[in-house]
């Protein structure tokens, strides 16, 4: 398959930024977590039981790698090839840094306090994932769980990270029957959690711009042309003047919000705007709507509108 120069930069640049968020991840464990003896979630937390049980810090990665030859199989079928081979080059990545990062630090960077380092820590390990998943890839393990729910369902990374990665610093008691241990896992959880989030969600921001302009056309054409994003155009009436006015809905991503300005106000400076933030954009240009078929509300669907199957037979491919 040819690939253009633009893909071919696509590509590299996430490979580059999962380097990145390698480095972030292995150092937010290596300095701030694994040095207070915290079990976190993840293939990183089996693994760092192992090491406390074998005192053999190669252990860390080598039972990431044997997990994840498990769930890459999995991931292969249902979330594609292209995010199999990133996740593979992630998890190498991941599994070189927390193997061999730990020795670089005899005791964590702030010593004597355990709840910050742990604070500090899951706010990296977050920022990193983030990272990873905003450029389409994964660093293995409960990542890959992650991505593959979130392929078939609505529900978030973060969220599905939250239940797997309970489970794991759960069964932390069981082996030294220390409940601060568990505590602070639970603190590098819910940090940790809340950042990917915050990562994921903020890139997939949406904003509604509400555009009234005598230039309404040349303005339509410009999103178009250069913001690369669709137009509806509205008939209106300015009350008080009594007079007819096309309405421009322009939506978009947050992060192209400051592109649409800048057409605006180059073409018409005197124009109407508004902008407000949107949840929940699906559609063509943004998310898919991922929801399981109602088989009842489809018979009914077919039932009421017997007559306009290709429209019910798109809202089942969609869902």
């Amino acid at each position: 398959m040819h690939l253009t120069g633009k893909q071919m930069w696509m590509s590299s640049r996430d490979y580059v930024m999962i380097v990145l968020a390698a480095l972030i991840y292995g150092f937010g464990f290596s300095a701030f977590i694994l040095p207070e003896k915290v079990v976190i979630g993840g293939v990183t937390g089996l693994g760092t039981i192992v090491y406390f049980l074998t005192n053999n810090t190669y252990s860390i990665g080598l039972t990431q790698y044997a997990i994840n030859l498990v769930l890459l199989a999995i991931a292969w079928r249902v979330v594609g090839r292209a995010f199999v081979l990133k996740t593979i080059f992630g998890a190498t990545a991941i599994s070189l840094v927390v193997t061999f990062m730990p020795s670089l630090f005899d005791g964590p960077l702030v010593p004597g306090q355990p709840f910050m380092n742990v604070c500090i820590g899951g706010i990296l390990s977050g920022i990193a994932l983030g990272i990873v998943f905003i450029n389409n890839g994964s660093t293995g393990g409960t990542d890959i769980v992650a991505a593959i729910v979130a392929k078939k369902t609505n529900v978030t990374v973060g969220r599905t990270m939250l239940y797997v990665d309970f489970a794991i610093i759960s069964s932390s008691y069981l082996f030294f029957h220390e409940i601060s241990r568990v505590v602070y896992g639970f603190v590098v959880l819910f940090i940790t959690t809340y950042m990917v989030d915050l990562m994921i969600n903020t890139n997939r921001q949406a904003v509604q711009f509400t555009i009234v302009s005598k230039k309404w056309d040349k303005i339509a054409t410009a999103v178009n042309n250069h913001a690369r994003r669709g137009v509806t155009v509205i008939d209106g009436m300015g009350w008080y003047t009594k007079q007819p006015m096309k309405v421009l809905l322009v939506v978009c991503r947050k992060i192209e919000s400051v592109t649409i300005f800048r057409i605006v106000k180059s073409i018409d400076p005197h124009a109407f705007i508004t902008q407000g933030n949107v949840n929940g954009v699906y559609g063509q240009g943004f998310d898919q709507i991922k929801l399981k078929n109602d088989n009842k509300l489809n018979k009914q669907l077919h039932d009421e509108v017997g007559d306009d199957d290709d429209a019910i037979e798109s809202a089942e491919g969609h869902a």
